[in-house]
């Protein structure tokens, strides 16, 4: 039985006619009226006694009524819980990530928490880039998207997803014909990245490092929308995941070639343990894995 069947009993039974009810549910008499008889048919039985002057309850309606009060009141103070459990929610968030390509996805999650808890404020860090896991360890950030997980005990990682990096270039490079790029075929390659240092490139520490292999030219290109038409204009190549370019209009000319037998990362946000059970950054942490699960999984 839907709820607003009981608020129409209710009303109904304590104003003693259609006409004063109608003001105090928005509705007309005649919608009421309607609504009424649509109840009593799906019920089997009449929930009032109808006289020109006053509407009483039968003895099924009375029971009903008393039902419904129940009902009403027990949502009443469950919503009230809700209330104040919200009221708990409450703080500051700071966050930076050691990897560019979640930046692009921040706006819209910030949006989103924004108009869910509105009493968290979360801000994004971007001079802590480069030393996220520092900058958390020395409370002057609060959370840290990082790809490795934390070996410090006063630190826990959320594992949220799994991506894999992708060597990008025009279709007239010459390794546009390979099936997949070598250690080795990237020391002829201008390399182009996001920022120094090289230990926050993942083709480098995970890849081009253990191998020792240098490219021929490596260059820090901060707008990935730069980069793309460096790339466009065949001046060399790139390395990122697919996900992250889902909002670039991507020219027909660019390929993705895997890199070795596939080179994927774990990523991981990553609070202080003293803030595990603090109500806002709970909220923070489960919408931020459901968040960026869905954008990387689209």
């Amino acid at each position: 039985m839907e709820i607003k069947y009981f608020k129409l009993i209710k009303t109904i039974a304590e104003e003693g006619s259609l006409a004063n009810s109608s003001s105090k549910l928005f509705l007309t008499q005649s919608a009421l009226s309607h609504q009424l008889k649509e109840l009593e048919l799906q019920l089997g039985f009449k929930v009032f006694f109808r006289t020109r002057n006053k509407w009483t309850l039968t003895e099924e309606g009375t029971e009903l009524y008393h039902i419904g009060n129940n009902v009403l009141e027990s949502i009443e103070k469950g919503l009230d819980n809700i209330k104040q459990i919200q009221t708990k929610s409450t703080g500051s968030i700071k966050v930076s990530t050691e990897c560019y390509s979640f930046y692009h996805g921040f706006p819209n999650f910030i949006q989103k928490m924004g108009r869910l808890y509105p009493e968290i404020i979360i801000d994004l860090i971007l001079e802590s880039t480069h030393q996220p896991i520092e900058k958390l360890q020395s409370k002057e950030i609060d959370a840290a998207i990082v790809t490795s997980k934390p070996t410090d005990k006063n630190l826990i990682g959320f594992k949220f997803f799994e991506d894999e990096i992708f060597g990008i270039m025009h279709k007239e490079n010459t390794l546009s014909d390979k099936k997949y790029l070598a250690a080795d075929e990237f020391s002829s390659q201008h390399l182009i990245i996001h920022s120094y240092p090289l230990e926050t490139v993942s083709v480098h520490e995970q890849f081009l490092k253990p191998n020792k292999i240098s490219p021929l030219k490596i260059s820090a290109v901060p707008l990935t929308q730069v980069a793309l038409e460096m790339i466009d204009s065949n001046l060399g190549i790139t390395c990122m995941p697919k996900w992250a370019l889902k909002s670039f209009n991507l020219s027909e000319n660019l390929v993705f070639k895997q890199i070795g037998k596939g080179l994927k990362r774990s990523h991981y946000l990553v609070i202080r343990k003293s803030d595990e059970n603090k109500k806002h950054m709970n909220d923070f942490v489960s919408n931020f894995k459901e968040h960026f699960l869905l954008v990387s999984s689209n």
